[in-house]
């Protein structure tokens, strides 16, 4: 599955912008890399890297949506420069999921430690305080009485210690999930199995009226 992309469209703008020019093109075609290039190309492999697991996540779960799921990729964050990987609405019309994706080192394994979760030896809960904030905003911004907002990350690669881990974040009265891929969709279908089709409807289009899709700035390459 396919999905748009603002990740993988950001590295693809900063490797064709470190090669714009005639000189950049001659050197190009001589096989050189400038330092320039060498700077974007870096920064790209890891916008890269972290669309591979947001087209991932994508691809699990569009299995949501014959069990009356609706999802959204890719959404512009209020007020902010940041974007919401994924956002799912219930089929109940009383949750709205707001899911990031991670894609962390498959050789270190994510464990939660004194309240905070890791991968290896990396502090990564900075990641868990910044899915926790999305959710708060979106709540703020859907303002939708009896629906609740849950925030998830989802992480590829990197292994979790005992399937998922629920962490904290400061201002978030919740838990925040960290997921690995397999856990994600069997945590997301044994929600509520109730359906209210003119409830849910309403939420998507509020949804779709307040957070719209997410354009990238222009970035620029030293």
């Amino acid at each position: 599955m396919k999905v748009r992309n603002s990740a993988a469209a950001q590295a693809a703008e900063m490797r064709a912008k470190a090669r714009r020019g005639v000189w950049q093109r001659v050197l190009a075609a001589l096989g050189v890399r400038t330092g320039r290039v060498r700077r974007a190309d870096a920064v790209a492999a890891r916008w890269e890297h972290g669309a591979a697991g947001e087209e991932a996540t994508a691809r699990l779960v569009a299995a949501l949506g014959s069990q009356g799921w609706v999802i959204r990729h890719d959404l512009r964050m209020p007020g902010s420069r940041a974007n919401l990987d994924h956002l799912l609405i219930s089929p109940c019309g009383m949750a709205v999921v707001v899911l990031d994706s991670k894609n962390w080192h498959r050789g270190r394994t994510t464990t939660l430690v004194g309240n905070r979760v890791r991968c290896g030896t990396d502090d990564r809960h900075g990641q868990v305080e910044a899915v926790a904030s999305y959710a708060r905003r979106v709540s703020r911004t859907l303002n939708l009485p009896g629906v609740v907002v849950w925030p998830l990350l989802v992480i590829h690669g990197s292994p979790i210690a005992g399937g998922r881990l629920e962490a904290r974040a400061p201002e978030w009265d919740g838990v925040v999930h960290v997921l690995g891929p397999a856990r994600l969709v069997p945590t997301l279908a044994a929600a509520p199995k109730a359906h209210d089709p003119a409830r849910a409807a309403a939420v998507v289009a509020r949804v779709d009226r307040v957070l719209l899709p997410y354009v990238p700035g222009p970035r620029r390459v030293r």
